[in-house]
């Protein structure tokens, strides 16, 4: 089913409780769900949790959750010299290196994004990502676009399928190629949602939500009957706005699922009148230029979600949906620019343009 949208919209997921600030108070509305937020992962953490006790254990459980964030951070941020993935780029070929469970288990899920999307999620598309501007320091005001002769040298130093990934009693990963940089940034914030709710869990909670920089777990409910709701926000600027509201474009209700969403309005740069996305194609090197504006994809696991998200942006909606309309427990939404003048370009700017919603089968809107 599709549906046109005539109006200006950036999508990215907001939780409905966003128009309430977060604080270390007790939730105004029901003194049984507590608040806990922070910084991780270069970005921030919202969890709400239905506690029965009122705010007995709030301050153990704010630790735990401090204290898990820290370990995914230690095994799979870049910025980190000693953490696992620094040591894993820093490694010759052939070496082995004895993992951490949970970062085999992102590893695990990594390779089976890259052979079901056919190598649309790509951990190791780093090396392009920096070519092409879109690096940890941004997109510089003097920057020319790479030649395809440099791409294609590029191009030899990465793929997934140059990291050789040991069993699991082994938990070890080596590279094929010295030159293989590793980044799981589309994946670690959703792999740190699941971590968080399964740490709940482990404490006894059955229903909370969970939130790392967009990416969310919604677990049984808000209240008896009264399910967890995620909404999906429209912003009152065009592309690269930094402002942005909190109109609601449509509100999901979730319960024991993920959801996750991608997009390329927010980080993206023009050279000689052309726009060029942060996403880049892991096959050949070029920025994504297909019209895809946002995904929101929908499964039992974070992690999956998120990586997913990435590849269906890579895809396109008709490859896309037909992917996830061939996974079980798997649903998404992906948005399409309406192509501007004819030409088969897009213009950059949403003022003026045209989108279509693709959703797979059983996705969520009305």
């Amino acid at each position: 089913m599709v549906k046109n949208i005539s109006i200006q919209i950036k999508f990215f997921l907001i939780l409905s409780f966003l128009s309430t600030v977060f604080s270390s108070k007790t939730y105004a509305d029901d003194p049984k769900i507590q608040i806990f937020t922070g910084n991780t992962m270069g970005t921030t953490y919202n969890i709400k949790v239905v506690m029965p006790n009122s705010q007995n254990g709030k301050d153990d459980l704010s630790s735990l959750i401090e204290n898990r964030l820290k370990q995914i951070n230690q095994s799979m941020s870049v910025y980190i010299k000693s953490s696992e993935i620094s040591i894993f780029n820093s490694l010759d070929k052939g070496k082995p290196l004895k993992i951490s469970p949970e970062f085999y288990s992102v590893m695990v899920i990594g390779q089976n994004l890259y052979k079901i999307t056919n190598r649309a999620w790509d951990g190791t598309v780093k090396p392009l990502v920096d070519l092409w501007g879109f690096g940890t320091k941004g997109v510089k005001s003097t920057f020319v676009a790479p030649s395809s002769e440099v791409i294609k040298a590029y191009l030899q130093t990465t793929g997934f399928n140059q990291i050789i990934i040991g069993d699991e009693r082994q938990k070890t990963v080596k590279k094929k190629s010295s030159a293989v940089i590793l980044d799981l940034g589309s994946i670690a914030k959703g792999f740190g949602v699941d971590a968080v709710a399964q740490l709940l869990k482990a404490q006894g909670y059955l229903n909370f939500l969970v939130e790392i920089g967009g990416e969310v777990f919604a677990s049984g409910e808000k209240r008896a009957g009264n399910l967890w709701v995620v909404g999906v926000s429209k912003p009152k600027k065009g592309v690269g706005g930094s402002e942005s509201s909190n109109e609601i474009y449509l509100s999901l209700p979730l319960k024991d699922m993920a959801i996750a969403t991608s997009g390329d309005y927010r980080n993206f740069t023009t050279i000689e009148g052309k726009t060029y996305s942060h996403v880049i194609n892991p096959v050949t090197g070029y920025p994504v230029d297909n019209g895809v504006v946002s995904v929101s994809v929908i499964a039992d696991n974070c992690t999956f979600a998120d990586g997913l998200a990435t590849a269906l942006m890579v895809m396109g909606h008709k490859k896309g949906i037909e992917l996830v309309n061939s996974l079980e427990n798997v649903e998404a939404l992906i948005v399409v620019r309406e192509q501007m003048g004819g030409s088969g370009k897009s213009s950059g700017q949403y003022s003026n343009a045209q989108f279509i919603d693709y959703r797979s089968t059983k996705f969520p809107l009305p």
